[in-house]
């Protein structure tokens, strides 16, 4: 069992979806958690009442990653509150579904800052925090297929994941010497409530489901959350600059 009792974690875009699996499942395994969102306080709320109630301790930050300011702010806050950070988990993306033709630059420009520059910046904010870190601390992207693949209306947000695991991997060069590990989970196909937004979602789950090598289990936020936790436990304090894919083998196969 994974145990991440006395260990401090961040997670961004943490009220819905995966961030909200994420945020419940680093609490599960004993790890205090602050909650980022930026416009659904109801739903960041209600998961601090469930990290509560498993006894941890929980604080909810309001912040636009897309900003540095906030980023600087949400750290600080972290600081104060908690005194230490040991985990970070940057989830929180935007980006839209529309054709590569009818990307503009403000769409190019508000994806990037999202999904790209939030990165850069939480761990620029964040590195003295985490290099205080007792044991190795834990840097997690959230990325997707899009990242390798070229899928419908997609093209924004996946060139964005394509250049958040390559930055990934640059600063584990530059902070792994120094107790950082840093580490992309590649999340298949799961029912959030953005991805019910994508152009023929009902089309696109029934050809993931098919090609889908678990049978009859599909892929659900949980389990990406459980990859999280894998990578932000000591049991991956080997695993350095990885993409671990979880897809169910759907991406293996044509």
């Amino acid at each position: 069992m994974i145990d991440l009792t006395g260990k401090t974690a961040l997670v961004t875009g943490g009220s819905r979806g995966i961030g909200r699996a994420c945020a419940l499942r680093l609490a599960e395994a004993g790890a205090d958690i602050a909650i980022n969102y930026v416009t659904s306080q109801a739903a960041a709320d209600e998961v601090a009442e469930q990290v509560q109630a498993m006894g941890r301790n929980v604080a909810v930050i309001k912040a636009d990653v897309s900003e540095r300011d906030d980023i600087d702010s949400m750290i600080e806050f972290v600081d104060e509150n908690f005194g230490k950070l040991d985990i970070l988990v940057s989830n929180a993306a935007t980006g839209g579904f529309r054709p590569m033709l009818a990307i503009t630059q403000r769409n190019f420009e508000s994806t990037m800052r999202t999904n790209v520059m939030a990165l850069i910046h939480l761990v620029q904010a964040s590195v003295r925090m985490l290099e205080r870190s007792e044991g190795r601390a834990k840097v997690v992207a959230i990325s997707s297929h899009g990242s390798h693949m070229a899928l419908p209306m997609y093209g924004a947000v996946g060139g964005s994941k394509a250049a958040l695991e390559s930055f990934i991997r640059h600063f584990a060069l530059e902070l792994g010497p120094k107790g950082v590990n840093l580490n992309v989970v590649k999340a298949g196909l799961v029912e959030t409530d953005s991805t019910r937004r994508i152009p023929y979602a009902d089309q696109i789950f029934a050809a993931s489901k098919e090609r889908c090598m678990t049978g009859d289990r599909i892929l659900t936020t949980e389990d990406v959350a459980n990859a999280v936790l894998f990578l932000a436990s000591p049991l991956a304090d080997l695993v350095q600059g990885e993409t671990l894919t979880i897809d169910g083998g759907a991406a293996v196969h044509a």
